[in-house]
């Protein structure tokens, strides 16, 4: 059983057969639903697990109780993949308080019809605290990272951050790597990317107290360099600021003119000195990457077909999702194709302007089906205007 501190025992479990987290994130490394316990003179469980893995998460728990009784249950996050034993913790230990935040409390009937919570639940607020004899967990407020009902927890003794789904990632434990950033990047732009606002908050609120562990419900357990380095990004992420040098190259193609175009682009940028230039297929790759490579960098290039009067729909997607996580302070440069009437163009226009300090750089190139040597021309000019 691994241990956090002399006190707070890991007791989370590792899901290597999920093939996507949220029923939309590819997670090839698996997931991990974190979940710890801190044995004091009362014992606090701090949260559960998802049902996929609870037979498992029971056993950890039961190990860790070694014959006693928990007292209280701390649910920072009601999402299924935290909460979903909550009514058989209740259950099997009838001397067990949930404790959680206001809003919580009114989303327990929506996951736990029929269950009596009557007199089993302490709600919690910002600023409050809960003693557990040599351990005092302090509740801070973090609604909307990335759900409202959200809180996270300070122990001042062993000085750690219960943070929820603050800081954490995809992929299992089991198969951790050094490199978090990866996909703690790719986690946080898809999954709390909208939140920039409230994370900055949370930010605030840590940075006045002494953390030197942070404890996520996803990936692993954060401390020295590797915490200082997650709240750096954190910092960079929340303020839509571009975290590195570099464009992206985002094209949606059908029969492959749109492609050579993208692709004979970002040759022409390299060749001009840009350091960095990623181009991506957005028909073939996993678009959660390529959101995560447009935070990354602060200049966008979107290259698409026109369809059906519009614009190729993987294309519109990928610009709904940077609309819908609050994207902003970015340059786009666009590309369009169109055999008879082009349409993309204008689309793709209307869509970025509806974004938060975004800047279109001129000229539009329009290729016609095929790239020709005029067009190569103006690629060389737009090139121009972007490095």
């Amino acid at each position: 059983m691994k241990l956090i501190s002399d006190s707070i025992k890991y007791i989370g479990v590792d899901d290597l057969d999920i093939d996507l987290f949220e029923s939309q994130y590819v997670v090839p490394e698996g997931m991990s639903y974190n979940s710890y316990l801190i044995d004091d003179e009362k014992i606090a469980v701090m949260d559960t697990a998802d049902r996929r893995k609870g037979e498992e998460w029971k056993k950890n728990l039961t190990a860790a109780l070694n014959g006693r009784q928990p007292d209280y249950l701390v649910a920072h996050h009601m999402e299924p993949d935290h909460s979903a034993l909550i009514a058989w913790m209740l259950e099997t230990y009838p001397s067990v308080q949930l404790v959680c935040s206001a809003q919580a409390v009114k989303m327990l009937a929506n996951f736990f019809e029929g269950v009596d919570f009557t007199g089993r639940v302490i709600t919690v607020k910002e600023g409050d605290s809960l003693s557990l004899g040599k351990h005092e967990l302090k509740f801070i407020g973090a609604a909307m990272i990335h759900w409202p009902e959200v809180i996270m927890s300070y122990d001042t003794t062993d000085k750690v951050l219960f943070s929820a789904d603050g800081f954490g990632k995809f992929g299992a434990l089991v198969n951790e790597t050094d490199d978090w950033a990866c996909e703690a990047r790719r986690y946080y732009f898809n999954i709390c990317g909208k939140y920039g606002a409230q994370v900055q908050s949370v930010l605030k609120k840590a940075a006045a107290i002494d953390v030197q562990t942070i404890c996520p419900l996803h990936g692993p357990v954060l401390k020295g360099e590797a915490l200082a380095e997650a709240v750096r990004l954190y910092d960079i992420w929340s303020k839509y600021e571009p975290e590195s040098e570099g464009v992206l190259i985002a094209y949606a193609s059908i029969h492959g003119g749109t492609a050579a175009a993208a692709e004979r682009f970002g040759e022409i940028l390299k060749e001009k000195g840009a350091k960095k230039v990623v181009v991506s297929d957005l028909s073939r790759e996993d678009l959660a990457e390529v959101i995560e490579d447009a935070f990354r960098y602060p200049t966008v290039v979107v290259a698409a077909s026109s369809y059906d009067a519009g614009v190729f729909p993987v294309m519109h997607d990928f610009l709904y999702h940077l609309q819908i996580k609050n994207y902003q302070k970015r340059k786009f440069a666009i590309i369009e194709n169109g055999s008879w009437a082009p349409s993309a163009g204008k689309v793709m226009r209307t869509m970025i302007e509806a974004m938060k300090d975004c800047e279109i750089v001129e000229p539009k190139v329009t290729i016609r089906s095929r790239m020709k040597a005029g067009d190569e021309a103006l690629l060389e000019q737009l090139a121009d205007k972007l490095i």
